[in-house]
């Protein structure tokens, strides 16, 4: 297999035994860097990474056995949203002639020691991360190695010069209480996502702003952090429907939550949307075949997906991109809302 970064200072090329003569170090130590091997002192991995990524290196050639690869890389695999991001990464990569791998990254939101070694000897293309935050080293093995990455949704605030995609959850936010507020709610709850996730506060600060905007007090007891799974949105929203006094309406961060909110006003007795309105967000392909059918935000899941995978195209070309990118999102109105009861 033939490996080349750029030189400028020479005829364009470097080779592994120029790099490793560099670096003071062997053939060998270069070979285990590239192919993200763990088994390298700190310090001898930094010096080879800076040396690879001021060249410029990117692998020129590929073996007969390596198929190109976009990898796209979960913290876990169970949602149904996920697949609207897979089939979006997937409409991408076949019109560049490229397949998907699917991995978890083993940990929360940041990608694990374990997964970056194995996806740096997968060599593929590009990597989009969803819900994740970078850490600087790997950022650093990335770019050492020219494999561009985007970040779908970033768990945090992404520095400037991390390209993410996103959509617009503040917006999302905002419409979904305005909504219930003009149905006549005035006792509106809200049960987000992770309270470390950037798309959970920005959704819960959408909620904030409309419930200020119409002069309603927001009720502290009213306001709970999830985890966007079924689950999570029945276990908070029976505790809210165990209050003394309940919320007239929910507005939960995902439609799965929502499910669960679903599950929890049927068990305490409750009606949707008669006595309990509910709001969900994501607009799934499961929101309107619950009974009622789920009202929702829609976010644009795949073609959020799509342009990452175009972003990250984009980015292996060495073609100029914007590095953060926000799409629209919409209310769908269906069955699940609905006027308060009367006196409520």
């Amino acid at each position: 297999m033939l490996l080349a970064m750029r030189d400028d200072e020479e005829t364009g090329r470097v080779t592994l035994a120029q790099v490793a003569q560099r670096a003071g170090v062997s053939i060998s130590t270069v070979s285990k860097v590239l192919n993200g091997r763990q088994d390298v002192a700190p310090p001898t991995r930094v010096k080879v990474e800076r040396l690879l990524e001021a060249h410029a290196y990117r692998r020129t050639t590929r073996s007969a056995h390596e198929a190109p690869l976009i990898e796209i890389v979960f913290h876990e695999l169970e949602s149904i949203w996920a697949m609207e991001l897979i089939r979006g990464v997937e409409n991408v990569a076949k019109a560049h002639g490229a397949g998907v791998v699917l991995t978890e990254s083993g940990t929360r939101h940041a990608p694990s020691p374990d997964w970056l070694e194995a996806m740096l000897q997968r060599r593929p293309l590009g990597v989009v991360l969803v819900f994740s935050a970078l850490p600087g080293e790997v950022k650093q093995q990335l770019q050492a190695r020219s494999i561009p990455f985007v970040i779908i949704d970033p768990a945090g605030d992404p520095n400037p010069d991390v390209p993410s995609v996103g959509s617009a959850n503040w917006n999302g936010g905002l419409a979904a209480t305005r909504h219930l507020i003009e149905c006549g709610h005035r006792r509106i709850g809200i049960i987000t996502g992770p309270e470390d996730m950037l798309c959970s506060r920005a959704r819960l600060d959408g909620y904030r702003s409309a419930m200020s905007m119409a002069g309603l007090e927001v009720d502290p007891g009213l306001v709970l952090f999830g985890d966007f799974h079924v689950e999570g949105g029945y276990d908070r929203a029976a505790d809210m429907l165990s209050l003394p006094r309940p919320p007239t309406a929910i507005f939960a961060g995902s439609d799965l939550q929502a499910l669960g909110v679903l599950e929890a006003a049927r068990v305490h007795g409750l009606r949707v949307p008669h006595d309990l309105s509910v709001v969900g967000y994501d607009d799934v392909s499961i929101a309107r075949w619950a009974s009622p059918a789920l009202t929702t935000v829609h976010q644009p899941l795949r073609r959020m997906a799509e342009e990452a995978t175009q972003m990250l195209m984009r980015l292996r070309a060495r073609e100029p991109v914007s590095t953060r990118l926000e799409l629209a999102t919409s209310l769908v109105v269906r069955k699940s809302t609905a006027p308060p009861p009367p006196g409520k």
